[in-house]
């Protein structure tokens, strides 16, 4: 499914993505891909958003090997990005080989998963955000490439590994939270039982599909997108914001809290 196939500065079609980019020789011959990710791919975007545009190729880029890019581990080990400004607006091309996309779904394949190569830090965000924005991204060019990539996602392990990572985290939270509890460390507490429920939706969405934890930003939207049966936004929304906490008394938020954690962990499926 994509998103926001439209510029959202010129109300045009998909393809006013691209003249931007055109205009300033950022478009290779023989690219394969090019997709618009992040907020404005799916409408979130605002007047202060940045334009992220990632673009796939075969072979590198002339002259990429010189340009300084960002690390990743993987062959080659980084991946270059140009940026440039329109309209005020900030957009940022970043430029991925199809060899590496191929290595970052290997990582998580379900073979590796069975052999136990898949831990907490296969991953790196770069890496994991790229598969997260996949399946949400607004395609420009290369539509069929895109939905095959996307069916390799979807056949990998990559839903099962975050969902497992989220509700990891969400138990290790609760566990602080009953110690510190325990303790009388009421302030610690409420910090330790924010972040388990946190990780305790990021594990309900990534079982949905909506992919993205390391941008807790964008949670509401993301819970509106998945809209998880048996658990309405109005219940998410008045955890998130605390309503009902009494600094005088903050044990039964707590205890509620951390009570609906474990419900949420119980009903997701691995």
């Amino acid at each position: 499914m994509s998103y926001g196939r439209t510029d959202p500065e010129t109300n045009g079609p998909a393809a006013d993505w691209l003249t931007p980019l055109q205009e300033r020789n950022l478009v290779p011959a023989g690219v394969l891909a090019a997709f618009v990710v992040g907020s404005a791919a799916r409408g979130w975007h605002n007047a202060r958003s940045d334009f992220d545009i990632y673009v796939v190729t075969a072979v590198e880029c002339a002259g990429s090997a010189d340009r300084p890019g960002s690390p990743v581990p993987l062959d080659p080990p980084y991946v270059t990005s140009e940026v440039f400004y329109r309209q005020d607006r900030r957009w940022e091309v970043t430029y991925w080989l199809e060899s590496q996309i191929g290595q970052v779904l290997s990582k998580i394949s379900w073979e590796a998963c069975e052999d136990g190569r898949i831990t907490d830090e296969t991953l790196t965000r770069t890496e994991e955000l790229l598969l997260a924005h996949l399946e949400t991204c607004c395609p420009i060019l290369g539509e069929e490439w895109i939905d095959r990539t996307r069916e390799r996602l979807v056949d990998s392990a990559f839903r099962s590994f975050v969902v497992v990572r989220s509700l990891g985290a969400t138990d290790d939270a609760v566990e602080d939270a009953l110690g510190q509890l325990e303790a009388g460390d009421l302030e610690s507490a409420t910090i330790s039982a924010r972040v388990a429920f946190g990780h305790a939706v990021d594990a309900l969405l990534e079982a949905e599909g909506e992919y993205g934890s390391h941008l807790p930003k964008w949670r509401a939207h993301r819970f509106r997108a998945a809209a998880p049966a048996g658990f309405p936004f109005d219940r998410y929304w008045q955890i998130e914001t605390m309503q009902g906490y009494d600094p005088a008394d903050p044990r039964p938020w707590i205890k509620e809290v951390l009570t609906l954690c474990q419900d949420i962990a119980i009903r997701v499926a691995v």
